[in-house]
């Protein structure tokens, strides 16, 4: 799934804080934002696997509920969205399509690495690829409540995830045929500065 709409499905989980402590409020949906995101930061290195955690970000994220309940201030209920939202990033990544370059070509199963099992998990492809044409939908369903909820700068944030979800979706599939063509483009001392794992596909 697009890094949109795992940062908008971790926002989801920020929401009852809106209502039931409210003071918390900005820093719940704030820290589920970057909570959705931060697994994605792998990308340069083994996707999936470097920062995916989907048993160890779970377990992490029930005691730190449990702390932010115990003791309710800003640091608690911030660890407890960041490590919820990754955690359901992270397992829902089984949800989705495989690692292959072209996903929508159902060619791999690998969907995310867990590393308490020590293997991976098979993409079950309910949501067939990142970027796929449900992947944008689920964004912008995911995007109506927070919308209702939050003003401001998280509505404005929640705006332009959909935004980009939707424009990367509508090129996702021609993107990989430009880069491509980039890369092929691109002299061999600077393809020399660039992370081999991002362009180990394209060669």
């Amino acid at each position: 799934m697009m890094v949109t709409t795992h940062a908008l499905a971790g926002l989801l989980l920020a929401i009852p804080v809106a209502f039931l402590a409210p003071e918390f409020a900005a820093t719940a949906a704030v820290a589920a934002l970057a909570g959705g995101i931060f697994p994605d930061l792998d990308m340069p290195a083994a996707h999936r696997r470097t920062l995916h955690f989907p048993v160890y970000f779970s377990l992490a994220a029930a005691i730190a509920f449990v702390v932010a309940l115990a003791v309710p201030a800003t640091w608690s209920v911030a660890a407890a969205l960041f490590l919820a939202s990754a955690a359901l990033h992270a397992v829902s990544d089984a949800g989705g399509g495989g690692l292959e370059l072209r996903p929508w070509e159902a060619t791999g199963d690998r969907a995310v690495y867990s590393h308490y099992h020590g293997r991976w998990w098979l993409a079950r492809r309910w949501i067939r690829y990142d970027g796929a044409p449900e992947d944008a939908v689920a964004t912008v369903l995911l995007a109506v409540p927070a919308v209702v909820v939050y003003d401001g700068h998280i509505q404005t944030s929640v705006f332009g995830a959909v935004a980009i979800g939707v424009v990367y979706a509508a090129i996702r599939r021609p993107l990989i045929r430009w880069t491509e063509r980039l890369v092929e483009k691109l002299p061999p001392e600077l393809l020399d500065r660039v992370p081999g794992s991002l362009l180990t596909d394209f060669r």
